[in-house]
């Protein structure tokens, strides 16, 4: 009887520790499933708010800076290319940027915060292309009546130097203003809009 005991012991024994085995194996398994639900960090960082340094940019020039893997455009306007810049009702698509998403401060005629600095997602609302920056306004390519802005080869798109889009042309909305601040004169934050919205 003692045997029997014994026996049934060990097999009782030997269960509970096989499931317990069981047990913690499953969990080792669930880890590494459980962690690949969790964005990486390089994830986190592309996604993160962009901090760029905005007091090199000479004037009529512009910076490409990477954010969410799309690129950024970054225009620092001349005096003049302010001036150029006008309401155009009768020429453009849309020249209040009311007929998309587009931040609040994206609804005037230079679609910015200050009229000197322009930030635009460098991708044309038609196919995704990535226009050119055409600033110069005696353009003969692009017409008499260019007056500087941006141009995308790939289906003839064109915008003017607040990258709002020409009635007629295949994209059907202004270029995108990212969500955007200034963090002091010399620096934008790309990726979150701010207090000086």
């Amino acid at each position: 009887m003692k045997e029997s005991e014994n026996t049934s012991g060990r097999r009782k024994f030997l269960r509970n520790l096989s499931q317990v085995m069981g047990g913690i194996g499953a969990v080792f398994a669930l880890i590494p499933f459980l962690s690949s639900m969790s964005p990486s960090e390089k994830t986190k960082t592309a996604a993160a708010p962009v901090e760029i340094d905005i007091s090199k940019i000479q004037p009529g020039t512009f910076k490409v800076v990477a954010w969410r893997g799309k690129p950024v455009w970054i225009v620092r306007r001349t005096d003049e290319m302010i001036s150029n810049i006008k309401d155009n009702n009768n020429i453009l698509s849309d020249p209040e940027s009311s007929k998309e998403h587009q931040p609040i401060y994206a609804k005037n005629k230079y679609r910015s915060i200050k009229p000197e600095y322009l930030v635009l997602l460098g991708i044309c609302t038609h196919l995704g292309c990535s226009p050119t920056y055409k600033p110069d306004n005696k353009s003969t390519e692009l017409g008499l009546d260019w007056e500087g802005g941006f141009f995308c080869p790939c289906h003839g798109s064109k915008f003017d130097l607040s990258g709002r889009v020409y009635k007629g042309m295949p994209a059907p909305h202004n270029l995108e203003v990212p969500p955007h601040h200034y963090m002091s004169d010399n620096i934008i934050v790309i990726g979150q809009d701010g207090e000086d919205v």
